[in-house]
């Protein structure tokens, strides 16, 4: 796979940083209200290649720009984190 793909094997949904930290998979979308950078470092740090901010709120300059030097997507959603999270688990369900 091109380095410019990623390939994404589920979500994780948590607004809680050292939650994520704790539990969120590698290779999975981070839903979450969370909109700075932080997030994009925490994401970084549990190799979640992408972020997903819902309730349309805005994605800072500073967190773009972090986003951009560490190679995270970051996506955006008007829908809140429950429709979002649901969405999520129908294109990837659990296993098990």
């Amino acid at each position: 796979m091109p380095e410019s793909e990623v390939e994404i094997t589920g979500g994780y949904t948590s607004d809680l940083l050292s939650d994520v930290m704790a539990h969120c998979p590698e290779g999975v979308i981070l839903v979450s209200v969370q909109n700075h950078k932080n997030t994009v470092a925490v994401s970084t740090l549990v190799c979640a290649p992408a972020v997903l901010i819902v309730h349309n709120r805005p994605i800072p300059d500073d967190m773009l720009e972090s986003a951009r030097q560490e190679g995270v997507a970051l996506l955006r959603s008007a829908e809140d984190q429950y429709t979002v999270s649901c969405r999520l688990g129908k294109l990837f369900p659990p296993e098990g």
